[in-house]
């Protein structure tokens, strides 16, 4: 055991040799400034995912009621939608509150002044459980009294589609870039290789393995994507600050304090180890192919 962590040691202090010498930092800012762009995007949707979790929004349903139904029939119909299990909240709006609240939007009251009366009716404002929405609103329109319903579950759907139509873009876009970053970790790799090529042949002549070969390699692979993905941590960081600046302005003139989060520590730590894999697969087969290349030589 202790020769093997001896061995992992020494090839790790000659990755790190390497990695100074060569095009290895380079390549990690490379693989950074790529994986900032599907880190950037997922912090920024996870903070409007939570934005819009904390948004009191709920699927509604608005149930007006007849020009000529009475008060009589307006309680009657309450009691059914309160008694539906469904129907989390039930909110009355009368007519004349209704109006109040039209009256209060610019340009409106010159409008209602030019009817000379009240068009709105009573209605109902239900809150319901959001799979069930559609059925809550097919059910209310059966009801005597009903005579318009107004489902409002749209904006939910919309919200889901565009939150999995983002993600689906982030996972498109980071395994491309990821594809991308294997090959400019191979072809880094391949060119240390080929610069190592007669020490790795007197390496062998003196009976060092493939395994002894391969593992300083492996390692700088690693760390390449390992630096890649700090870097690309740092990138997002700094690229939320200098978004933030702004942001907060908009956002405090709504009375909101609302600013774009970092990320997570398990999406950072997350980020990290998918760019150190990264280079780790770009080191594993490029060093492969070229000492396979040797042998048939």
């Amino acid at each position: 055991m202790t020769a093997w962590l001896r061995q992992h040691r020494l090839a790790l202090a000659s990755a790190l040799s390497r990695l100074g010498r060569t095009a290895g930092l380079l390549s990690a800012l490379v693989i950074g400034v790529a994986l900032s762009l599907p880190a950037g995007g997922y912090a920024l949707l996870e903070s409007l995912r939570d934005l819009a979790s904390r948004l009191t929004l709920e699927p509604q349903i608005s149930v007006f009621l007849r020009p000529e139904a009475k008060r009589a029939d307006a309680d009657a119909l309450g009691a059914a939608l309160r008694s539906d299990p469904r129907v989390a909240r039930v909110r009355f709006v009368p007519r004349d509150e209704a109006l109040r609240e039209l009256s209060a939007v610019q340009g409106m009251p010159e409008v209602i002044a030019a009817l000379g009366r009240n068009p709105l009716p009573d209605a109902f404002v239900l809150n319901v459980r959001e799979p069930s929405i559609e059925a809550v609103a097919s059910d209310a329109r059966k009801l005597p009294g009903v005579g318009h319903v107004l489902a409002d579950a749209a904006w939910a759907r919309r919200l889901a589609a565009l939150a999995g139509i983002g993600r689906l873009v982030l996972w498109l876009l980071a395994g491309l870039l990821g594809l991308g970053l294997i090959a400019v970790t191979f072809n880094t790799i391949r060119l240390q290789v080929l610069t190592q090529r007669d020490e790795i042949e007197v390496m062998r002549l003196i009976g060092a393995t493939d395994s002894f070969i391969r593992r300083p390699f492996y390692y700088q692979g690693l760390l390449q994507g390992l630096g890649g993905g700090l870097v690309a941590l740092a990138i997002v960081a700094a690229g939320l600050v200098l978004l933030n600046r702004e942001v907060r302005a908009l956002a405090e003139s709504y009375g909101s304090g609302f600013s774009f989060a970092f990320l997570a520590f398990g999406d950072a730590a997350a980020i990290v180890a998918f760019a150190a894999s990264i280079g780790w697969m770009g080191a594993y087969l490029s060093v492969n192919r070229r000492l396979r290349e040797m042998d048939d030589r």
